[in-house]
């Protein structure tokens, strides 16, 4: 697959030749929705929690006597049936995270990168480097190039300049290769990808 290579102020700076077995695949939805899945509940914090029959402080005298009132056997007010008693299998912290297979997780980044390539949302960067830390630069060229909701990934490393710039504009990301995900790629409208992030990703998925 060819696709030409842009540079920040709209200008050509050539084509790239992009590999078929990461950008060319038919995107599948089964597997994009198993690895978004395994992502969101790893990153579920799983932190809710109720007070049990055991935790909650009330009195633990018996309510009243066992035999002769008519009413049902209760030995304390902490019973779930009671006002301010414990709740009865409620949530306890625990960690909603389940196994996906490295070899899955990466299918399912080939399928993420392939389906915004097929949608026409691919597009390849010379470079995502400034001079100068400046929002209203990126701002404007990110408005001249038509991105509204984008996500850049670079190379190994991201541009210091860039990244501060990048920082304050609603709807902009930007992700070293490494950190290149299915989530991030199928949440933003464009993904845009630097000659050296094409470089590390075919490098990391081949």
């Amino acid at each position: 697959m060819k696709l030409d290579v842009i540079k920040l102020d709209a200008g050509k700076a050539g084509s790239i030749e992009l590999s078929d077995d990461i950008f060319g695949l038919e995107p599948r939805a089964d597997i994009l929705h198993r690895v978004v899945r395994w992502q969101r509940a790893k990153a579920q914090a799983g932190t809710h929690s109720v007070l049990g029959k055991s935790d909650v402080s009330y009195s633990t005298k018996k309510i009243y006597r066992q035999k002769g009132t008519g009413g049902a056997r209760h030995g304390s007010k902490k019973a779930p049936i009671f006002r301010h008693g414990g709740v009865y299998k409620g949530p306890t912290p625990r960690s909603h995270a389940h196994d996906l297979t490295k070899k899955f997780r990466a299918l399912g980044l080939k399928h993420a990168l392939s389906a915004k390539a097929k949608a026409g949302n691919l597009v390849v960067l010379e470079a995502a480097d400034l001079a100068e830390a400046k929002t209203k630069l990126l701002a404007q060229a990110a408005k001249e190039l038509g991105w509204k909701k984008v996500l850049v990934i670079d190379g190994a490393e991201v541009n210091e300049n860039f990244l501060k710039a990048a920082r304050n504009i609603e709807g902009f990301d930007v992700l070293p290769s490494m950190g290149a995900n299915v989530y991030d790629i199928l949440k933003r409208e464009t993904l845009v990808i630097t000659k050296a992030g094409v470089e590390a990703l075919e490098a990391r998925l081949k």
